[in-house]
């Protein structure tokens, strides 16, 4: 699958809009790690446990937000970021998130990249999938719609104020 940090992919066409996605894990830290970390802080360099537990925490979250992006009939991430958040004195939460899409190449350099990628290939990412059948999924907050009226604005002229010209 694409995944790129931009809000469009050069040389292909974005044809729908699949919606936000993401992938979220929460870590504890380990106490004994924090300390030798904190004694190799003293002496500087990289901390390699460390650096190896933000790319397994990375990697878990982008695995995550990329499931996601296929469940909503996806084949492309846009505008994707990483956030990470602390949580009390021992938790840190990792987020990966962009918007899912459904991308099709139009240039020869983005075909050229679609196969590289896969794409069209048995067991590769569909370079068009089709639409997800079914409901679609359990959104967190239910979006309730209003019926429409048509309620004056207070403090809002119901006509053009005056001297306003129409072209």
């Amino acid at each position: 699958m694409l995944v790129v940090t931009t809000n469009d992919i050069p040389g292909w066409e974005i044809q729908r809009v699949c919606g936000e996605v993401f992938g979220l894990t929460v870590r504890s830290r380990n106490v004994f790690s924090q300390f030798g970390a904190g004694l190799k802080s003293l002496a500087g360099g990289e901390l390699r446990g460390m650096t190896e537990n933000l790319i397994n925490s990375r990697n878990e979250v982008m695995g995550r937000m990329l499931e996601s992006a296929r469940s909503r009939g996806g084949n492309a991430v846009i505008g994707m970021r990483f956030d990470t958040s602390e949580m009390g004195d021992t938790w840190t939460e990792i987020c990966a998130y962009g918007t899912a899409v459904v991308a099709i190449p139009v240039t020869e350099a983005a075909k050229q990249t679609a196969i590289q990628l896969g794409y069209g290939q048995p067991g590769g990412s569909p370079a068009s999938p089709s639409p997800v059948q079914g409901p679609p999924p359990q959104q967190a907050y239910p979006q309730q719609s209003y019926p429409q009226q048509d309620y004056p604005q207070q403090g809002h002229p119901q006509q053009p104020p005056q001297g306003y010209r129409q072209s």
